[in-house]
């Protein structure tokens, strides 16, 4: 069993940076892909960027070159750095681990969310 604990969210104003953490009670395996996803009031979940088993990073578009993910192991943390904010990045930032099978990802485990709200 992994529990996530988000946190490091905040009101900040456009250009400002946050960096989230995803802290897991418990290891989480090192064959497991790592991601963030976030959710807008009234739009859908979407994907921020994630780490998949093998090394490949993927960033969602609106966030390309302005937010890196890392993971460090020993500390069972997942990190979000995001530069550069504007308000389109306000949401609820969930973190979620699990595993890849071929194509699909089984993300097993959730993170509560923390907010982000970024002002003009």
């Amino acid at each position: 069993q992994v529990r996530l604990v988000e946190s490091g969210g905040g009101l900040v104003q456009a250009g400002d940076s946050l960096r989230l953490s995803c802290a897991a009670s418990g290891s989480i395996p090192s064959t497991y892909s790592v991601g963030w996803y976030r959710q807008a009031p009234g739009n859908p979940q979407e994907l921020v960027a994630a780490i998949i088993t093998g090394g490949r990073i993927d960033y969602g578009d609106s966030v390309k070159g302005r937010f890196t993910i890392s993971r460090d192991d020993a500390k069972n943390t997942v990190y979000l750095q995001m530069n550069s904010l504007i308000p389109e990045d306000t949401a609820v930032y969930r973190c979620t681990t699990g595993e890849h099978h071929g194509s699909s990802w089984y993300r097993y485990y959730w993170g509560q969310g923390t907010q982000v709200t970024v002002s003009s």
